[in-house]
């Protein structure tokens, strides 16, 4: 089951509910019994890597500037 992450709009708390998909906008009670939290968008990071990406650097920029100078800017 996801976790959603919310806040509370009286006392400004933030916390989580477990909850099925289905339920993600049904409103919530923070933990101070106030309604009309809102939901948040969480973020999360990833560890570790997956198949597919690559751990090669990436290039350096050509001299010139961000165009290489192909452009005729004179950069």
């Amino acid at each position: 089951m996801p976790l959603y992450e919310f806040r509370c709009r009286t006392c400004e708390s933030t916390f989580e509910v477990r909850r099925p998909m289905a339920e993600a906008s049904d409103p919530a009670t923070c933990p101070e019994g106030h309604e009309g939290a809102v939901r948040l968008l969480s973020v999360f990071a990833s560890v570790g890597a997956t198949s597919g990406t690559s751990s090669a650097p990436a290039p350096a920029p050509r001299a010139g500037g961000g165009c290489g100078s192909g452009c005729g800017c004179a950069h």
